[in-house]
Protein backbone atom coordinates (compact mmCIF):
# COMPACT_ATOMS: atom_id res chain seq x y z
CA UNK A 1 0.00 0.00 0.00
CA UNK A 2 0.86 3.43 -0.86
CA UNK A 3 1.81 6.17 1.54
CA UNK A 4 0.07 9.07 2.26
CA UNK A 5 2.84 11.33 1.15
CA UNK A 6 2.75 9.63 -2.18
CA UNK A 7 -1.16 9.91 -2.53
CA UNK A 8 -0.99 13.37 -1.89
CA UNK A 9 2.04 14.51 -4.22
CA UNK A 10 -0.14 12.32 -6.95
CA UNK A 11 -3.11 14.83 -5.86
CA UNK A 12 -1.42 17.49 -6.33
CA UNK A 13 -0.15 16.62 -9.82
CA UNK A 14 -3.27 14.93 -11.39
CA UNK A 15 -5.31 18.71 -10.61
CA UNK A 16 -2.08 20.81 -11.97
CA UNK A 17 -2.48 18.60 -14.71
CA UNK A 18 -5.63 18.24 -15.91
CA UNK A 19 -9.38 19.68 -15.25
CA UNK A 20 -10.94 17.36 -12.74
CA UNK A 21 -14.29 18.14 -11.62
CA UNK A 22 -15.57 15.71 -9.22
CA UNK A 23 -14.29 13.64 -6.28
CA UNK A 24 -15.45 10.84 -8.11
CA UNK A 25 -13.32 11.11 -11.31
CA UNK A 26 -10.41 12.29 -8.55
CA UNK A 27 -11.03 8.85 -7.12
CA UNK A 28 -11.12 7.11 -10.19
CA UNK A 29 -7.51 8.90 -11.63
CA UNK A 30 -5.73 7.99 -8.35
CA UNK A 31 -6.86 4.29 -8.69
CA UNK A 32 -5.34 4.45 -12.15
CA UNK A 33 -2.24 5.71 -10.42
CA UNK A 34 -2.64 2.58 -7.76
CA UNK A 35 -4.01 4.47 -4.69
CA UNK A 36 -6.99 2.19 -3.36
CA UNK A 37 -8.97 5.34 -1.40
CA UNK A 38 -12.55 6.30 -0.15
CA UNK A 39 -13.81 9.56 -0.56
CA UNK A 40 -14.34 10.44 2.63
CA UNK A 41 -10.30 10.03 2.69
CA UNK A 42 -10.28 11.86 -0.37
CA UNK A 43 -12.41 14.24 0.97
CA UNK A 44 -9.41 14.94 4.12
CA UNK A 45 -6.87 15.13 1.73
CA UNK A 46 -8.05 17.67 -0.41
CA UNK A 47 -8.93 19.97 2.46
CA UNK A 48 -5.67 19.18 4.38
CA UNK A 49 -4.14 20.57 0.67
CA UNK A 50 -6.47 23.30 0.79
CA UNK A 51 -7.74 22.48 -2.57
CA UNK A 52 -10.72 24.84 -3.55
CA UNK A 53 -13.20 24.53 -6.59
CA UNK A 54 -13.46 27.50 -9.36
CA UNK A 55 -15.84 28.12 -12.34
CA UNK A 56 -15.19 26.27 -15.07
CA UNK A 57 -16.74 27.09 -18.65
CA UNK A 58 -17.39 23.39 -19.93
CA UNK A 59 -17.62 21.88 -16.46
CA UNK A 60 -19.34 23.69 -14.00
CA UNK A 61 -16.15 23.63 -11.55
CA UNK A 62 -13.19 22.25 -11.33
CA UNK A 63 -10.24 21.62 -8.46
CA UNK A 64 -7.32 24.03 -8.25
CA UNK A 65 -4.44 23.93 -5.75
CA UNK A 66 -3.85 26.93 -3.60
CA UNK A 67 -1.45 29.50 -5.74
CA UNK A 68 1.71 28.66 -3.59
CA UNK A 69 1.30 25.01 -4.36
CA UNK A 70 0.49 25.54 -8.31
CA UNK A 71 3.71 27.71 -9.60
CA UNK A 72 5.41 26.48 -12.38
CA UNK A 73 8.87 24.54 -12.02
CA UNK A 74 10.03 27.85 -14.19
CA UNK A 75 8.79 30.55 -11.65
CA UNK A 76 10.22 28.40 -8.73
CA UNK A 77 13.83 28.22 -10.40
CA UNK A 78 14.24 31.80 -10.58
CA UNK A 79 14.03 33.02 -7.00
CA UNK A 80 15.87 29.85 -5.56
CA UNK A 81 19.54 30.84 -4.42
CA UNK A 82 20.55 27.22 -5.85
CA UNK A 83 24.39 28.52 -6.13
CA UNK A 84 24.79 28.69 -2.35
CA UNK A 85 24.15 24.85 -1.62
CA UNK A 86 26.70 22.97 -0.94
CA UNK A 87 25.37 19.31 -0.08
CA UNK A 88 22.65 17.24 1.64
CA UNK A 89 22.92 14.74 3.49
CA UNK A 90 19.96 12.41 5.55
CA UNK A 91 19.87 10.63 8.93
CA UNK A 92 16.57 8.86 9.42
CA UNK A 93 13.70 11.37 8.85
CA UNK A 94 16.35 14.03 8.65
CA UNK A 95 18.46 15.65 6.17
CA UNK A 96 21.44 18.76 6.82
CA UNK A 97 21.60 20.84 4.07
CA UNK A 98 25.58 22.77 3.72
CA UNK A 99 25.07 26.25 2.27
CA UNK A 100 27.57 28.60 1.52
CA UNK A 101 27.77 31.39 4.62
CA UNK A 102 24.88 33.42 4.64
CA UNK A 103 22.80 31.63 2.18
CA UNK A 104 20.86 28.80 4.97
CA UNK A 105 17.72 31.44 5.82
CA UNK A 106 17.01 32.15 2.64
CA UNK A 107 16.48 29.04 1.12
CA UNK A 108 15.14 27.34 3.87
CA UNK A 109 12.38 30.56 3.49
CA UNK A 110 12.27 29.38 0.06
CA UNK A 111 11.72 25.71 0.84
CA UNK A 112 9.15 26.33 3.71
CA UNK A 113 7.19 29.24 1.60
CA UNK A 114 6.24 26.13 -0.79
CA UNK A 115 4.97 24.43 1.70
CA UNK A 116 5.67 20.96 0.38
CA UNK A 117 3.67 17.84 2.27
CA UNK A 118 6.73 15.69 2.90
CA UNK A 119 8.61 18.40 4.61
CA UNK A 120 7.21 18.94 8.22
CA UNK A 121 9.49 22.07 8.45
CA UNK A 122 13.43 23.82 8.26
CA UNK A 123 15.63 24.97 11.09
CA UNK A 124 18.38 27.23 9.70
CA UNK A 125 21.34 28.71 10.65
CA UNK A 126 23.98 30.56 8.78
CA UNK A 127 24.94 27.85 6.68
CA UNK A 128 23.44 24.72 7.50
CA UNK A 129 19.61 24.12 7.02
CA UNK A 130 18.39 21.30 9.36
CA UNK A 131 15.03 19.62 7.52
CA UNK A 132 12.21 17.66 8.68
CA UNK A 133 10.76 15.05 6.81
CA UNK A 134 7.53 12.97 7.86
CA UNK A 135 7.66 9.91 8.76
CA UNK A 136 7.17 6.85 5.98
CA UNK A 137 8.83 9.28 3.38
CA UNK A 138 11.99 8.10 1.79
CA UNK A 139 14.98 10.03 1.55
CA UNK A 140 14.29 9.43 -2.60
CA UNK A 141 11.50 11.10 -2.56
CA UNK A 142 12.16 13.96 -0.18
CA UNK A 143 15.14 14.81 -3.31
CA UNK A 144 12.97 14.50 -5.72
CA UNK A 145 10.36 16.84 -4.24
CA UNK A 146 13.07 19.13 -3.33
CA UNK A 147 14.45 19.20 -7.13
CA UNK A 148 11.70 20.43 -8.02
CA UNK A 149 12.83 23.61 -6.10
CA UNK A 150 16.18 23.24 -6.71
CA UNK A 151 17.76 22.45 -9.83
CA UNK A 152 20.74 20.33 -9.87
CA UNK A 153 20.34 18.69 -6.06
CA UNK A 154 21.11 15.23 -7.25
CA UNK A 155 24.07 16.15 -7.64
CA UNK A 156 25.29 17.56 -3.92
CA UNK A 157 24.12 14.27 -2.05
CA UNK A 158 26.36 12.92 0.33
Amino acid sequence: MKVKAQRLATIKNIINSQNVSSQEELLSLLEKEGFMTTQATLSRDLKFLKVAKIPHSDLGYVYEMPQSAAKAPEEIHEDFPVSGIESIDFSGNLAVIKTRPGFANSIASVIDSHDPYEILGTIAGDDTILLINREGVSKNHIVEVLSIYIPGLKEKIL
